[in-house]
């Protein structure tokens, strides 16, 4: 497995499987980041979304629909995405530090989550969920 640093990142896919990207750590960020490199793209969240959103999958017990909506866009209620930007999780608002592009949690942090070992998550075409592992 990688390291996840910008040198050694993961290689992840998008849960359908249509679209690949590479995610690193990034501690010299304040705070700590979790880089998305999606094309010529960059998106970051807070590195803290891994361990907290692990814990709300463990805490929920059941399958999660992943949403996923740009900043711009309402996500849907009951949803990663919601969850991702929801005054009531963990951080308070949204896990994304890029203003304008701090949508998209419920695409590509599951995936990452999977590979960790943390979460599974279905692979479908559309309408994608993800549940604790542990």
């Amino acid at each position: 497995m990688a390291a996840g640093t910008r040198d050694d990142p993961w290689q992840l896919k998008t849960p359908p499987g249509t679209s690949e990207y590479q995610m690193w750590r990034d501690d010299a960020a304040s705070p700590p980041a979790l880089v998305c490199q999606v094309g010529s793209t960059q998106l970051r969240y807070q590195w803290r979304c891994v361990d907290d959103l692990a814990a709300m999958l463990k805490a929920h017990g059941d399958w999660l629909p992943l949403g996923g909506a740009d900043e711009q866009k309402p996500a849907a209620e009951g949803t990663v995405e919601a969850w991702g930007r929801s005054p009531d999780n963990p951080v308070g608002g949204w896990y994304g530090l890029k203003k304008g592009l701090r949508g998209r949690f419920g695409v590509y942090v599951p995936p990452l989550l999977e590979q960790l070992g943390l979460a599974e998550v279905t692979h479908d075409a559309k309408n994608n969920r993800m549940r604790s592992k542990a």
